[in-house]
């Protein structure tokens, strides 16, 4: 192995630990067909209990890229630019200046811009195949969409296409899945659950894909790969719920001759400490804001820094509403900030899937039969609180016995120690961190861009000396970059849909990192630009030409 270990991420979108390798840790794992992952399970670690900082992607994501809590840098509303500490950077710009060639295929989302900092290549070409050299050590991320909450729902030929690496053998029959008590057990719940399957295998596949690449390319042992997932799967009670379902997540970890084959691991772990981990892993120094804590170091012993995973949820699109949430190796406390507002509350977007529209068109018959004087049937009580009108303020679920969390413990006499432990613990890290999801979102706006106006990172000032070139920019927290690209005709900045998700407005032109005074390409004229995140990009400045040599 060489003393420079590769990166390999590999993520997907909206899925709870439904791999055939979490088969009798997490309900239902058993009917996943997953035989690239579980074999990657087999050969380094699957983490038992990690979980997300919310349960819905951009926050997520922000949280796994920053090391950092959304509630406590911003970033905890779907979706928002946020205008983060000065401190907090995406973790790939630390491993850039470390000297790895870092790459992102493709999706950011992260709730800011993406600075061309912070990695060489963030486009659908990322890879690591186009490093400079063969000795470059590399860290590339690759996000795969198969699995998004969307696909379930495409219609019947279109879903044929995207599940192509299916075959019939893999295919699941809703008649033949299992549900989770608290989704009816209806056609549209066992279609959508048989699909949701079926995605997994077709995600594996493609997993399957990228470690063909890696091995086939020599770089097996040299190579670290994490495998993770956003958030919960893209149906009621998960994606966009702070219970175990939308924040229980798949961690799997390979990382020959440091990480034992076979390694089961039971701790709890946030995917937020996936930043620091990594730093860690390749004897980088953590930085102090960081939030998370290294899971294991360059030796790859494991370490377990958690007690505690806490996790939040502020507004949806157009839904508000706000939950906090702690979990520790058996209980899982919820504290709903507004429990008269309704979990199903109307959100354009999901209110179009199919399971959305199920649990609606059976809370429109029950109303039917209450009109009727009847008793109404057509949902559980469990299942009929998703739809009602309230929740209670608070919730306590005993996930090793109850993993569907079916029944609230928090009313109950003989767990009002534990009840008093985890509220405490969720006032404490409130307390510790902070919580910019509690101030009304449109003061948080105006603290971050008064007025409205967006701050502008200054203008980097340049110095030559000895033949190199300095720079220094007076915005706390700027990185800089530097180019011998020359500049393009404007073309109107990303498109409106990638400037949503906060992918690099690169002007077209490849960006070095500036980690200190450095020579430039003989001949070459040379430009620099600086970026915070949350503010405008600076004005690029091009340095004085230097004499030849």
């Amino acid at each position: 192995m060489t003393t420079r270990p590769n990166i390999l991420w590999i993520s997907t979108h909206d899925i709870s630990p439904h791999l055939g390798a979490y088969a009798g840790v997490w309900p239902g794992a058993e009917q996943a067909v997953t035989p690239h992952l579980d074999a990657l399970a087999d050969e380094g670690a699957r983490f038992d209990a990690a979980f997300a900082a919310a349960p819905v992607c951009a926050p997520s994501r922000a949280a796994i890229m920053t090391g950092c809590y959304p509630t406590a840098i911003g970033t905890i509303h779907m979706r928002t630019k946020a205008v983060p500490p000065p401190e907090v950077k995406l973790f790939p710009e630390y491993l850039r200046a470390a000297g790895y060639y870092t790459t992102n295929n493709w999706f950011t989302d992260f709730q800011m811009e993406t600075p061309p900092t912070a990695f060489d290549d963030c486009s659908e070409t990322g890879h690591w195949r186009n490093r400079p050299t063969p000795e470059t050590p590399f860290f590339a991320a690759f996000h795969g969409m198969v699995t998004h909450e969307s696909q379930i729902y495409l219609d019947d030929d279109a879903f044929l296409a995207a599940t192509s690496h299916v075959s019939d053998e893999q295919r699941h029959r809703p008649e033949d899945v299992e549900l989770p008590p608290y989704y009816p057990d209806t056609e549209v719940f066992r279609k959508s659950w048989a699909r949701y399957l079926d995605l997994i295998t077709e995600m594996d596949a493609w997993v399957g894909g990228l470690l063909a690449e890696l091995e086939g390319d020599g770089l097996r042992d040299d190579t670290i790969v994490v495998f993770w997932s956003d958030h919960g799967l893209g149906m009621p009670r998960a994606k966009r719920w702070a219970h175990e379902a939308g924040l229980r997540e798949p961690l799997l970890v390979r990382w020959p001759e440091r990480i034992a084959p076979g390694s089961v691991r039971t701790e709890i772990v946030q995917l937020m400490d996936l930043a620091p981990t990594m730093l860690a892993a390749l004897d980088l120094p953590v930085p102090e804001h960081m939030h998370g804590a290294p899971l294991f170091g360059s030796d790859g012993g494991f370490r377990s820094p958690n007690i505690y995973a806490f996790g939040a949820r502020e507004r949806m699109d157009e839904q508000e509403d706000s939950v906090r949430t702690v979990r520790d190796a058996r209980y899982r406390y919820i504290r709903n900030l507004h429990p008269d507002r309704s979990e199903l509350q109307h959100n354009e977007y999901a209110d179009h899937l199919d399971t959305w529209k199920e649990f609606r068109r059976l809370a429109f018959e029950e109303a039917g039969q209450l009109a009727r004087g009847e008793r109404p049937n057509r949902l559980t009580d469990l299942q009929r609180a998703i739809v009602a009108p309230a929740k209670p303020a608070e919730e306590l679920y005993d996930i090793e016995s109850d993993p569907h969390e079916t029944v609230n413990l928090a009313g109950d006499p003989a767990l009002a120690g534990k009840l008093g432990e985890l509220r405490a613990a969720l006032d404490e890290w409130t307390e510790h961190y902070g919580d910019l999801g509690l101030l009304p979102e449109r003061e948080l706006i105006e603290t971050w861009r008064p007025g409205g106006r967006t701050a502008e990172t200054a203008a980097p000032e340049l110095l030559l000396e000895d033949g190199r070139v300095a720079a220094t920019c007076a915005t706390e927290g700027a990185s800089l970059a530097w180019t011998t690209d020359p500049p393009r005709e404007a073309a109107g900045g990303p498109p409106s849909w990638t400037a949503a998700l906060g992918l690099p407005d690169t002007g077209g032109r490849r960006w070095r990192l500036y980690t200190g005074p450095f020579e430039p390409p003989v001949g070459e004229r040379v430009w620099m630009g600086a970026w915070r995140m949350g503010f405008t990009a600076s004005e690029v400045v091009e340095a004085p030409l230097l004499p030849s040599r």
